[in-house]
């Protein structure tokens, strides 16, 4: 039997036979779709250089050089971020994607400003978890100028030059927290919310929604000022020592934000009745949440989901890119997930 040619390969796609090489010696890009009827053409015919061209569908795809600013990178949460986005990235049949994923410890906002900058100098287009303030919006409104598209990532920021924002409900997230809590709880009591920083959006929204519901639908319940951890785990274990130690009515933290291993490590140094008689909701789902949850300690988590945020992230970059000069800002609100101890995975 006669082995197909390139002018049959070419007449089985309904295309010419320049632009079926151009595909197979790689001498020019091709529409991802035009590059798609080639191949199933070859495999429908037997084309002897399907192989080839698979190679060159590779080649043939965009390249894009996508920028990630996460925080704190000796949190293991922060880790897990990172590891998603990169499998996310790799997932991308439509565009080869080179990931750069930076961490900064620093939490100022001379810092975070300062990383985002050069990290633009490199980067088609960034994403960023940062506290907001005034000097990271000009770092924004100056990577605009660049025309570099920079997403606010997890936590919103006001900068008007962002061009997009991927996240979830935080306003639902804590009032879903607060339910747990009124619902699970033993009798009503005090409530203690716990944030790493009130320039959190994500936080502060989660804050204000969790005391909207209390106020709402569980008024026996009080609920106290919020407590500040900075995202540090030892202020978050010293708060939790004092306060179940000073408030015997305790039954209630929710961990808006960073510091949930400080709270375990503080809820482990009491004995087994006091621990099931305070009820602990975070957005945590890192290593040290999952082990919380495994052991009883934490009632529930309302976390960011770890595989659908990364996949949003880069198809929002990768829509601001080819829409670059775009003036309107995209958002992109992903559900959260919803874990309590019989439903953690290992």
């Amino acid at each position: 039997m006669k082995r197909p040619t390139v002018t049959d390969l070419a007449n089985a796609a309904g295309l010419s036979v320049s632009t079926v090489n151009r595909l197979l010696h790689g001498t020019g890009a091709l529409r991802p779709d035009t590059v798609e009827r080639i191949l199933n053409a070859a495999q429908s015919i037997g084309f002897y250089g399907l192989g080839i061209l698979r190679e060159r569908k590779q080649t043939n795809l965009p390249q894009r050089k996508l920028g990630f600013l996460l925080q704190q990178s000796h949190r293991a949460i922060n880790r897990l971020w990172a590891d998603a986005i990169v499998t996310a990235a790799a997932r991308r049949v439509d565009t080869l994607i080179k990931p750069v994923i930076e961490f900064e410890d620093d939490l100022s906002p001379e810092a975070v400003a300062g990383h985002l900058l050069a990290l633009g100098e490199v980067c088609d287009a960034l994403a960023v978890v940062t506290a907001d303030h005034p000097l990271i919006s000009q770092a924004i409104d100056e990577l605009r100028a660049r025309d570099t598209p920079v997403i606010a990532y997890i936590t919103d920021l006001s900068a008007a030059s962002r061009a997009a924002f991927v996240g979830t409900d935080n306003w639902k997230a804590g009032r879903t927290a607060a339910w747990f809590i009124s619902q699970m709880a033993h009798r009503p009591g005090k409530v203690f919310p716990f944030v790493g920083s009130h320039r959190y959006q994500c936080q502060d929204i989660s804050d204000a929604s969790f005391r909207s519901y209390m106020r709402e639908r569980a008024p026996a319940f009080v609920v106290h000022e919020t407590q500040l951890t900075n995202e540090e785990p030892q202020i978050a274990f010293e708060i939790v020592r004092r306060l179940i130690a000073e408030e015997p009515d305790l039954v209630g933290i929710f961990v808006a934000g960073g510091g949930i291993s400080g709270v375990l490590r503080a809820m482990r140094a009491f004995d087994a009745p006091r621990r099931q008689d305070i009820k602990i909701v975070c957005r945590d789902i890192g290593p040290e949440a999952q082990k919380g949850l495994a052991e009883g300690l934490i009632t529930a988590a309302v976390p960011h989901s770890l595989k659908r945020m990364p996949e949003e992230l880069i198809e929002v970059m990768l829509d601001r890119i080819e829409g670059r000069g775009q003036t309107s800002i995209q958002q992109r609100i992903v559900p959260f997930d919803i874990v309590t101890p019989e439903s953690a995975w290992t």
